[in-house]
């Protein structure tokens, strides 16, 4: 009986655990996937140590999942959860750790960052649904020093493994978790596909005022260097030709206003919004690596926003517009 009870205090807490890795994982994740400046806090390194504590438990797990399978009373619905869950979880860790070797990129005809999203979404519901059939409540002796001593090897024995793999099979990750590529992969936002722009078709439209190609490289450009980091998991830094958006609302004769952002919207009708304050350090861009864009990455003239992710640098720009609506009035990730 007493090995029962403990057998059964075991499993809830490795349950309560596991939620809550789970949890700051999808956190750590979001966060890092959003991000573009790297901050004191490395949410990546946390999001990998979340991530090889989950493997550290699964000898736990599985005798967890194995003793709940062979009780008759326990509702189908629930073993058909866990064990939904179970290959959820181990989906979205393998998909994570094979991207970070940088040796794979695709899975058919998904890329394994969004096999990782994916599945990490599914284990997430998958856990929700899990709490609400089959509740799992702490207590107040789930914290005595035996878990407290239990928790702090679990947290130690990430850390090795994190800087193990770290060093050997993971490749040098950006700290978005990001892979490096020397050249630009051409990605877009959801469903826009690659957009054949006609040049002489194409107009720009700042305030009121209309510019051609033409008139747009005529405007005072420079060439910089900035790193466009992908939330599709891959970076590339880059020699980028343009003008700044300040410059360019000037040329078009937009005067400081009412207005608190820029509507920055593409052929296809995506678009970002960018606080007036900001300006400065947004460009738009005709050239990359001193040769005109390709259409892959926007052609003829993208965002380039340096410190932001990818989805921030809106590919084929035909509009800039002022607008009363504040930047932060908008998804953090695009809805369309």
């Amino acid at each position: 009986m007493r090995n029962r009870l403990r057998g059964r205090q075991a499993g809830r807490r490795t349950d309560l655990l596991l939620g809550l890795l789970l949890g700051a994982g999808v956190l750590t994740g979001l966060g890092a996937n959003t991000i573009g400046v790297n901050w004191w806090l490395d949410l990546i390194q946390l999001h990998a140590a979340g991530a090889l504590a989950i493997l550290l438990l699964t000898p736990w797990k599985y005798a967890v999942i194995r003793r709940g399978l062979r009780r008759p009373r326990r509702a189908t619905a629930i073993k058909a959860l866990s064990l939904a869950l179970a290959a959820l979880v181990v989906i979205t860790i393998a998909s994570g750790l094979v991207h970070s070797t940088g040796h794979l990129e695709r899975a058919g005809p998904l890329t394994l960052m969004q096999i990782h999203v994916g599945a990490a979404v599914g284990a997430l519901a998958a856990v929700v649904a899990h709490f609400l059939l089959h509740a799992v409540r702490p207590r107040r002796a789930d914290a005595d020093r035996r878990a407290m001593l239990g928790l702090l090897t679990l947290g130690a024995g990430a850390a090795v493994a994190t800087a193990a793999w770290d060093t050997g099979p993971a490749i040098a990750r950006r700290f978005t978790g990001s892979v490096p590529k020397d050249e630009l992969l051409f990605t877009s936002w959801l469903n826009d596909g690659i957009q054949r722009v006609d040049r002489d078709g194409w107009t720009l439209r700042v305030g009121s005022a209309a510019f051609d190609l033409d008139a747009v490289t005529a405007l005072p450009h420079e060439r910089f260097t900035a790193v466009l980091d992908c939330t599709s998991g891959w970076f590339s830094r880059q020699e980028w030709d343009g003008v700044r958006l300040s410059a360019l609302l000037t040329a078009a004769g937009v005067a400081r206003g009412e207005w608190r952002s820029v509507e920055v919207r593409s052929v296809t009708g995506y678009a970002r919004w960018f606080g007036a304050s900001t300006l400065d350090d947004v460009w738009l861009v005709t050239a990359v690596g001193g040769r005109s864009l390709p259409y892959g990455s926007g052609y003829p003239a993208r965002i380039v926003a340096p410190g932001r992710r990818g989805f921030w640098w809106v590919k084929w720009v035909t509009s800039i517009q002022p607008s009363a609506r504040p930047p932060w009035a908008q998804s953090i990730f695009p809805l369309s």
